[in-house]
């Protein structure tokens, strides 16, 4: 099954403080709605350019992006 990996874009000095607080919505969302999901994180793409991010599998992704807006996403490997 494909997975997709949906991010969250942050930029700014307090870019990377940002992504990992909404890292903690995101596993607060996966929680409450009992989700099979276990991969998030944080990935700082420069001083001031840092991303949080889901992995999902691909059938169940479409409910899981309406609800939470990414800003992008791309196939995770």
């Amino acid at each position: 099954m494909r997975k997709l990996k949906l991010i969250w874009d942050f930029r700014g000095p307090d870019a990377h403080k940002i992504a990992k607080h909404h890292e903690i919505h995101l596993k607060e969302y996966i929680i409450a709605e009992q989700l099979p999901i276990i991969i998030t994180g944080v990935e700082d793409l420069s001083e001031v350019h840092s991303i949080a991010f889901l992995v999902v599998e691909e059938k169940i992704m479409k409910p899981i992006r309406d609800a939470l807006k990414p800003h992008r996403g791309q196939v995770y490997s």
